[in-house]
């Protein structure tokens, strides 16, 4: 039987995988090599399959996390110029029994720590390694710590130490796309309660605005560029960013001057290729480490809050470790991967020329595929 778990990374879906194991009766402790959780300047949506996998976590999770965020109600898809091309009302809750929560990313990890006790969560500890034997896997970490468990997952992102020590392989794959992202008040005629725009250049451009509550708006802006080549300054960052979306339609060029060159992240955009095993012995991935994906779809958080579930659940129902990972394995790898592969697809058709045309055929909901994919990926329920 599993007893005690070490997991390594303190983002989302390690905190998550924490909250899950414990209510399981299984000690789980994270340890994350950040020194302390600072917040960043970003937001996130938490999709109907997230939300419902954290209700299935802890019903709590939900109820702290909804007046902390705003529930979508409209999604408007805009020409760069402005010209508003369609207009949907959101349907999530009633079709899927969850709506689409927008908030800060910082608020989400808050969130998820305040379900654990303080002597769970482990800062500064950056993983120097791990040692199997048959029935213990000790983790080792830079600053001397050593930790004996039953098993080591690693959910420590896309450039994640543990895979790394797993699988033989080369940097993340570069998408051939750069992202900015911010959060900013900003009081703007067209920035409205609940809504979530989208809009579509022509030369590969995208500018998605998010309203996520207390009067805050969460920006993405996402460009080609053959190189992820990094700005040499957060000042450098945001002038590029300005620089790209120069002549874009309010309030675009509102949101990029408010936010404080700081605030702003900027990213290539960037996967892994899908693996077709997570676990080794007694360790395991999950979240990004596992399955790192294009964020088109915005389900990189929402996967790991199902991983935590499922590995949660394997761990309660199987005394055999290596059943209950065979279990996690067999439960989640099919389903990441079809989201890696449409997250990927998606990624680059919005990016194309015609991308107004696409996005308009998803707002409106006219292709049946996609219709179909959405059922299937909102209308998951734990088994």
């Amino acid at each position: 039987m599993t007893r005690k778990v070490v997991i390594a990374g303190g983002g989302l879906g390690g905190l998550a995988a924490a909250i899950a194991l414990r209510r399981q009766g299984i000690d789980a402790e994270v340890y994350e090599k950040a020194r302390d959780l600072r917040p960043i300047g970003a937001g996130l949506s938490v999709a109907p399959n997230g939300l419902k996998a954290l209700r299935a976590i802890d019903p709590a999770i939900v109820d702290a996390l909804r007046p902390r965020g705003s529930e979508a109600a409209c999604f408007h898809l805009r020409r760069a110029g402005g010209e508003l091309v369609a207009t949907t009302p959101t349907t999530h809750e009633e079709r899927y029994g969850a709506p689409v929560l927008n908030l800060l990313w910082s608020r989400l990890q808050e969130t998820l720590a305040g379900f654990l006790p303080g002597d769970a969560i482990h800062l500064g500890h950056r993983l120097a390694g791990f040692t199997q034997q048959a029935d213990h896997v000790v983790t080792r970490f830079e600053n001397g710590a050593t930790v004996r468990a039953d098993l080591l997952v690693g959910a420590d992102g896309i450039h994640s130490a543990v895979r790394r020590s797993l699988v033989d392989e080369g940097p993340p794959r570069y998408a051939g796309r750069l992202s900015w992202r911010g959060v900013v008040g900003l009081a703007h005629p067209s920035l409205r309660p609940r809504d979530v725009t989208m809009i579509a250049g022509t030369d590969g451009k995208t500018f998605a605005i998010f309203d996520i509550g207390d009067g805050l708006t969460f920006w993405s802006a996402g460009a080609l560029s053959p190189e992820p080549t990094p700005s040499d300054s957060a000042a450098a960052a945001k002038q590029r960013v300005i620089d790209l979306f120069a002549g874009w339609a309010p309030p675009v060029g509102d949101l990029l001057a408010a936010t404080p060159a700081g605030d702003i992240v900027e990213r290539p955009i960037e996967d892994r290729t899908p693996l077709t095993r997570w676990s080794h012995g007694r360790v395991t991935l999950l979240g990004d480490a596992a399955h790192a994906m294009v964020p088109a779809l915005g389900q990189g958080a929402n996967t790991a809050f199902e991983d935590a579930r499922e590995l949660a659940r394997y761990l309660h129902h199987h005394a055999d470790l290596t059943a209950a990972l065979a279990a996690y394995e067999a439960s989640r790898i099919p389903r990441t991967q079809t989201i890696h592969a449409r997250s990927a697809l998606q990624g680059n058709r919005y990016y194309e020329a015609d991308s107004e045309v696409f996005s308009r055929a998803v707002l409106e909901r006219a292709n049946a595929d996609q219709n179909a994919f959405e059922d299937w990926l909102y209308g998951e329920a734990p088994a």
